[in-house]
């Protein structure tokens, strides 16, 4: 049943494919689905009134779709390209003063580390930082969040999955501690949507910005912010367009739109939102988001075990993944960037991470036994050389 899934995805036929973390496999029925609307909204005219009256229910289509995959309203979805898009809207509509502080983790993006010193620099915003990155295998993340939490502290920004370590963080948790300290939450979900089933109206997360094009497989240049009903009454737009407002009858702006559209600026991608949705779809032909899910812990726990058994490899978690981030670091002289062009050039496709030092994999629920086994089998040609 897997390999007439896998068959679906052009780019997983000639070649082993482990960087979902970084760009996943877009599905022949996305591609065509963007191919489709594209052509029929240059067959109806580019700019039209049916055009008009064409795009507007399938971006509806495809916020529900959003919505429902996140178990969220529709009303709290702002569609935006990426994730990095979505984490700048929450971070920089927030009203800053100085003495102000953001809560950073060690091991966030460097994109958002950069925008939040950009804040810091011209509001004299504290950026604080807490050692998440030492938790991997020991201590309470939660707790270490709780002891830097200041009273100054206004927003505090985590991965719901560290990027570099493949961490989950006890994000119930966690939301309980901030709101405790009357600090909003937003959290990177690079690597979380599309891997964890989520349910955001439980988790009662402020912010939760996500891409489509990693684990959901959708096309490059989609993406998403979950702003909470009550975070939306703090958080200004900050990026503004004919999208998010009202205007009266002589087109004068009057007002934000009363959901998460007050965010968008204009002129959305509406074929590669339609892709997206298709993603979404040809993900659900195999199994619900637990289903996903309970297959790539299942791959990610295989794989790390058969790298423990190798004498030259170090996993950086000492039990099994709870996510499809199973990094890994090589021992003695052994460089981490020569073992993936080793690989890549057998068309085995891993990546390197800079801290901590190591090599990341990314298995999906679609990766294969063999082509794990194939890995491990590189990885062992690579270190008797």
């Amino acid at each position: 049943m897997l390999h007439q899934h896998r068959a679906q995805f052009p780019a997983l036929r000639n070649k082993t494919y482990f960087n979902y973390g970084g760009t996943g496999p877009m599905p022949k029925g996305a591609m065509d689905a963007i191919i489709q609307a594209q052509a029929q909204i240059q067959d109806i005219g580019p700019f039209s009134l049916d055009t008009y009256y064409w795009i507007q229910p399938q971006i509806a289509k495809a916020r529900n779709t959003i919505s429902i995959a996140l178990n969220a309203p529709t009303s709290t979805i702002t569609l935006t390209d990426n994730v990095t898009v979505g984490c700048n809207i929450a971070m920089w509509g927030i009203d800053w003063h100085p003495g102000d502080s953001i809560l950073l983790s060690d091991s966030e993006h460097p994109g958002i580390v950069a925008t939040a010193q950009e804040i810091g620099r011209r509001f004299a915003v504290e950026i604080i930082y807490c050692p998440i990155q030492a938790t991997l295998n020991q201590g309470d993340p939660v707790q270490v969040i709780a002891q830097s939490l200041q009273p100054t502290t206004r927003l505090v920004v985590l991965s719901h999955i560290l990027w570099n370590t493949g961490q989950v963080l006890p994000l119930d948790k966690i939301v309980k501690v901030c709101h405790e300290n009357e600090s909003l939450l937003l959290i990177d979900a690079a690597q979380s949507a599309g891997v964890l089933p989520l349910n955001l109206t439980e988790l009662e997360v402020d912010f939760y910005a996500f891409t489509g094009h990693k684990w959901l497989c959708g096309p490059p240049g989609v993406g998403g912010l979950y702003v909470s009903p009550a975070a939306r009454e703090e958080l200004h737009p900050t990026f503004i367009g004919y999208s998010g407002i009202i205007t009266d009858e002589r087109s004068h702006p009057v007002g934000w739109q009363p959901d998460g559209r007050r965010y968008e600026v204009s002129t959305i991608a509406t074929p590669l939102f339609i892709g997206l949705s298709e993603a979404i779809a040809i993900h659900d032909q195999w199994g619900d988001a637990v289903q996903r899910y309970e297959q790539i812990c299942l791959n990610s726990k295989y794989l790390w075990e058969k790298l423990s058994q190798l004498s030259q490899v170090t996993c950086l978690k000492i039990s099994p993944p709870q996510s499809g981030l199973v990094s890994f670091k090589l021992n003695g002289d052994l460089d981490n960037l020569d073992l993936v062009k080793f690989l890549e050039a057998r068309k085995i496709l891993t990546r390197t991470i800079a801290n901590p030092p190591c090599v990341r994999v990314s298995v999906h629920y679609l990766t294969l036994e063999s082509e794990m086994d194939q890995l491990v089998a590189a990885i062992a040609e690579f270190c008797s050389l």
